[in-house]
């Protein structure tokens, strides 16, 4: 009887995990529920509360603090290899100098926009999700979070659950199976793990990968280390793009900031598109004109094998340099690039398998991340469990038979955050839909038996490979389509009927 009045003093449902043997309190019911304060969950919780100002939304964030990628990454030279006329939200101009921004302007920016919309107040930190399961009986969400530094299981229930954790594992990056590399007596590091107290002044470093981290890190370590070597299995495309925008610089004095930011997006965006489309329809014309654009930027005599993938351009994305720094410092003789293949690590460095040794005091692991959709949480619906590997995204928002849940997922071959925007502003448009209808429930469901499966992501890259166990299916026509495409993804997401006979509405009997 004490533990029933205490109950029913504070309103608080409080029941024993067998399991876990941590107290589990169901405290509050929240309309909608984000999971993750980056880039992504800030955006949406903006677009949520003006487009749905009744609405209750409530962001969980693992870590204590707001910014997500931004927040965690802090490796040297971190930057988006984006414009940031492009990353940066619709609803806030971007306008700080640089358009490719270094890490920490684009954590503030995400913080700026989270204290300006009174959004830092609706998020709760420290809190990971493990486990949510939908009561089509009730209409709802049941989602189990643990709160990291106490063990403690938090419950939350809600009619939408919104995911923008993102689609890596936050815990740790990819790193191979390096032969003998316990034998080596310097530091090993993987950008995703780099804490502040790293020193590399001096040292001969070698960083391992030639994607986006490994052409930010090797000009910026350049700076201080004795010698940066780049070594690489096979080349990435890399294309040198101005970080400022001298355009939108000379409009500031004449127009508004909100119009020098619309018309920079608007051109960014029309940019990317014809780039991709050009290089999907004319590999060869594109691939000769990004060789010959690192040519210049190398000098006379450049050894080209170092920068000439066996690819198309797209097949993996392409990496984008700020004014050619990365190709600045080889010139200078400060940072070189080898391609070839490990043979083992030594104590003092690295043997190839060509038999050449590359001498170091630091190896930086720059070989990728390990992919992990929805946070790593597991899902179940009506008491059974849901596999995501087995179902198909719906308008690159929602998937197959999957209710009242959306993901957040951001274009491989443009901004992000183009694609979480027009999302977001999905989201609101079906949850305003269904309140007009009187309805609870969306369910994406297909029963056109011409839609065929495909991968999810259409990229070679070593990351989506590695994670084809991990990741849904997309179709081969819409809405089931990924067509990492803004002006088909903008006509379909903010202008397309809601009830296209794919989308099923419904509410609890």
């Amino acid at each position: 009887m004490y533990l029933r009045a205490i109950k029913k003093h504070f309103s608080i449902e409080m029941k024993y995990s067998t399991k876990t043997k941590r107290v589990i309190m169901s405290t509050e019911h929240i309309d909608v529920l984000i999971v993750g304060a980056g880039l992504s969950g800030i955006g949406a919780a903006y677009h949520l509360q003006k487009e749905c100002p009744h609405k209750k939304v409530l962001i969980i964030e693992r870590r204590n603090a707001i910014g997500g990628t931004w927040d965690l990454f802090r490796y040297p030279g971190i930057r988006s290899d984006s414009d940031m006329f492009t990353l940066g939200y619709n609803f806030k101009p971007w306008t700080n100098p640089k358009a490719i921004a270094d890490g920490t302007s684009i954590r503030e920016y995400v913080q700026e926009t989270a204290h300006e919309n009174g959004i830092d107040k609706k998020i709760r930190f420290g809190l990971q999700v493990r486990h949510a399961a939908w009561s089509s009986k009730n209409a709802t969400w049941t989602v189990d979070a643990v709160r990291e530094a106490t063990g403690e299981t938090v419950q939350f229930s809600c009619n939408f659950l919104l995911m923008c954790s993102g689609y890596y594992n936050y815990d740790a990056g990819y790193t191979p199976e390096f032969k003998g590399i316990k034998d080596f007596k310097g530091q090993i590091v993987h950008p995703q793990k780099w804490t502040e107290d790293i020193d590399y002044k001096n040292k001969n470093v070698v960083i391992i990968g030639s994607g986006a981290t490994a052409v930010t890190l090797v000009p910026s370590m350049a700076e201080k280390a004795a010698h940066v070597t780049m070594l690489q299995r096979s080349p990435t495309y890399v294309i040198s793009v101005p970080e400022r925008d001298i355009i939108s610089e000379k409009l500031r004095p004449f127009l508004p900031e909100k119009m020098v930011y619309r018309l920079a997006r608007t051109r960014n965006v029309g940019l990317q598109m014809m780039f991709y489309r050009l290089s999907r329809e004319k590999p060869n014309v594109v691939k000769r004109f990004l060789l010959q654009m690192v040519r210049r930027q190398l000098g006379k005599g450049a050894d080209m094998t170092h920068f000439t993938p066996t690819y198309n351009p797209w097949d993996e994305r392409i990496c984008a340099v700020p004014d050619g720094d990365l190709f600045k410092v080889i010139r200078q003789g400060k940072a070189s690039v080898v391609t070839d293949q490990i043979e083992t690590f030594t104590k003092t460095g690295i043997k190839l398998k060509s038999g050449l040794e590359l001498a170091a005091d630091m190896i930086v692991t720059a070989t990728g991340l390990n992919l992990q959709l929805l946070g790593g949480m597991t899902v179940e619906v009506d008491g059974k469990p849901f596999a995501m590997t087995q179902t198909m995204n719906y308008k690159g928002v929602m998937f197959k038979d999957l209710p009242n849940l959306a993901m957040i997922f951001g274009y491989t071959n443009a901004s992000w955050t183009l694609k979480a925007d027009l999302s977001s502003e999905y989201i609101c448009r079906l949850l305003k839909h269904m309140d007009t209808k009187g309805l609870r429930q969306c369910t994406p469901q297909n029963s056109d038996g011409t839609v065929a499966e495909e991968a999810f992501l259409g990229l070679a890259s070593g990351y989506v490979q590695r994670a084809k166990n991990v990741l849904p299916k997309q179709g081969n026509k819409a809405p089931w389509k990924l067509y990492q495409n803004y002006a088909l993804d903008l006509a379909m997401l903010r202008f397309a009927k809601l009830e296209d006979g794919a989308m099923r509405f419904s509410s609890p009997k």
